[in-house]
């Protein structure tokens, strides 16, 4: 298809030949005729063609019309009772924390995609507010004790759901065991959300436009495999595909798997270390509920396209998003897709690359 800008050019060039000819007489036994220069010698700056610069603002991934939809994030459990997981594969953006007893859980956050069927879910921590209150959206999870559940209906960037006002979305499935069996629907937990909470999220992380490269694709360093030690119970790993041009999920060493049957993935892998600190709640058998200190700044290390990059994340206040930078203080971009982000407790968890 021409372009706007070409069909302009063309439109100046048939004016130019109109006017010549109606200019006056031409002399005797002269032919007049109008010279039109070829595409290939015209002015090498013409523009090119505009880039498409609508994109799903969790993933960076182009979209012709952005609907108007809420983020919905969700509590998912990580134990091994819980695995494989449901619609972990659907999320644009997976946080990975660790909770009491040294285990994993996460927040998987959906907005280009809502699939029919998310779990296990279970209850919020305190860190969860910190993470989701950016995107200003559905934050769903089974129920929590009552402190930690008072701070999330305080929060007003949150729009709550949990089982007393599910209206229908939620399910135990017959096939687990309780805890372990609670699900849902991505689409009816955005249909139950406020005016207020409707609206698509803000970009979190900043994603390369068009055909340019990520920051950590043309600064970054070649890499086959990152480990994590973010507990003594929890061991994620990631290897760099070059088939699929993601990087593929292990969890204690073995594949993770979703319950469709793929391995997880991620096109960008981002490594936040903060301070995992006591929140002052205390679980069963007064064991401490930890917190992450998701303010000011920290150390990131960031994986995409088969490369490695250092830099620095950046949070003001519990409303902003998350940001991260260069060490020369550039914005650090990734690259469009899916992004799974973990948080490694500073001091106590390790991060290795090979």
């Amino acid at each position: 298809m021409r372009s706007r800008w070409g069909r302009s050019v063309a439109g100046v060039l048939v004016a130019a030949v109109t006017l010549a000819g109606c200019s006056g007489d031409p002399e005797p036994g002269v032919t007049e005729t109008a010279t039109v220069t070829p595409p290939s010698q015209m002015d090498k700056t013409t523009p090119p063609e505009p880039v498409l610069d609508i994109v799903w603002p969790l993933t960076g991934v182009p979209v012709e019309k952005l609907p108007q939809r809420p983020a919905v994030a969700i509590k998912v459990e990580n134990t091994s009772a819980s695995r494989p997981q449901s619609g972990l594969e659907d999320a644009d953006v997976v946080w990975e924390t660790i909770v009491e007893f040294d285990v994993s859980r996460f927040v998987a956050v959906f907005h280009s995609t809502y699939p029919k069927e998310v779990g296990p879910l279970r209850s919020v921590r305190p860190m969860d507010r910190r993470i989701v209150s950016p995107l200003d959206g559905v934050f769903v999870f089974s129920g929590a004790q009552a402190g930690i559940l008072r701070q999330i209906r305080q929060t007003d960037e949150l729009f709550p759901v949990d089982e007393n006002n599910a209206a229908g979305s939620m399910w135990r499935s017959p096939n687990r065991f309780a805890p372990h069996n609670l699900y849902g629907n991505v689409e009816q937990f955005a249909e139950i959300a406020d005016a207020s909470h409707s609206d698509s999220p803000q970009e979190q992380f900043a994603f390369a436009r068009g055909d340019e490269k990520s920051v950590v694709a043309t600064e970054g360093k070649k890499i086959k495999n990152l480990s994590l030690r973010l507990s003594s119970a929890s061991a994620p790993s990631w290897r760099w595909d070059s088939t699929s041009k993601t990087f593929l999920r292990s969890e204690g060493g073995a594949p993770h798997y979703s319950a469709a049957g793929d391995q997880l993935s991620a096109v960008n892998v981002v490594v936040v270390e903060a301070e995992h600190f006591d929140s002052g709640f205390n679980a069963q058998n007064d064991a401490v509920v930890p917190d992450y200190r998701l303010k000011g700044e920290g150390k990131a290390t960031v994986i995409t396209q088969g490369r490695v990059l250092e830099g620095t994340w950046r949070k003001k206040k519990m409303a902003d998003p998350l940001t991260l930078w260069t060490k020369d203080g550039e914005p650090l971009t990734l690259a469009h897709g899916n992004t799974w982000v973990e948080l490694l407790p500073k001091g106590k968890g390790s991060l290795t690359t090979e």
